[in-house]
């Protein structure tokens, strides 16, 4: 599944292409996980503003209204003045007089949804629930430190829920336990401040890296460019299950929380 990384990486390969672009055609193939929520020729003589992102969604802001855009398990975006004609996966198409921007999802669980505005009830749907940014100033270590206090549950499994911080998807919260020291099994309300500050610090680190690397490609993420991702290539502890530590030479141990795996150390991570 594409997680921040990979969406703010597909983000950077078209926002300053497409923003100021007219629309001249919307085309829609297969359904998707949500309808547009609005007819497509609607969209027509719109003026693209600017592509911003929140966690996992793109926000394409138009001047008049936003599309919400959510790349699901498998899809990918192409933008090109020039693309091949839509093939079986190729389910949406926004047509630009700079270029076409093209979701192509094989599973078909990204979406794009129309709304008029940030508080219209579908976008508070999506997006009123998420966690803090982890890569802005608005990732405060006070809040985290709260926001873990307040959960019971194993940490890993409290990263990857997103109500606290947003994005840190499955291999990045492996990657960014192990950097800070932490075993992924202990309760999210257990951690003190200072370790706390240590995954804080850990999470914009790992993300950061990941996003300077192109994200990760562990299946069939792309950016918009067709190029992989290559962080998962100097993974620390994701995927090496069996392998020695790169700190201290113990095994790698591999285990299943909330049915995704998990890899760690078991002597640095306490």
């Amino acid at each position: 599944m594409p997680e921040l990384p990979e969406v703010e990486v597909t983000r950077r390969g078209f926002a300053d292409r497409i923003a100021g672009a007219r629309i001249d055609a919307v085309r829609i193939g297969k359904p998707l996980r949500w309808a547009l929520m609005v007819l497509p020729e609607a969209l027509v003589g719109r003026k693209v503003l600017q592509v911003r992102r929140r966690g996992k969604y793109l926000l394409i802001d138009l001047d008049q209204g936003i599309l919400l855009l959510h790349l699901g398990m498998s899809g990918s975006l192409r933008f090109d003045m020039t693309l091949p004609p839509p093939g079986v996966h190729d389910h949406f198409d926004l047509v630009t007089d700079r270029g076409t921007l093209r979701l192509n999802d094989p599973r078909r669980f990204g979406a794009v949804v129309y709304v008029e505005h940030e508080d219209a009830p579908w976008a508070i749907k999506l997006l009123g629930g998420l966690g803090m940014e982890p890569l802005g100033d608005a990732f405060d270590l006070d809040a985290f430190h709260a926001g873990l206090k307040k959960r019971k549950s194993a940490v890993k499994q409290v990263l990857l829920a997103g109500d606290v911080v947003v994005g840190v998807g499955n291999i990045y919260a492996s990657e960014a336990l192990f950097q800070a020291g932490i075993r992924p099994t202990l309760s999210a309300a257990r951690i003190s401040r200072p370790r706390a500050a240590k995954l804080h610090a850990a999470v914009r680190e790992i993300l950061a890296r990941a996003v300077e690397k192109g994200g990760s490609t562990l299946r069939d993420f792309s950016g918009v460019d067709g190029k992989n991702g290559y962080f998962q290539l100097e993974a620390t502890v994701y995927g090496r299950a069996g392998e020695p530590c790169r700190v201290c030479a113990t095994p790698i141990r591999l285990l299943r929380q909330g049915q995704r795996s998990t890899y760690y150390c078991p002597n640095c991570q306490k």
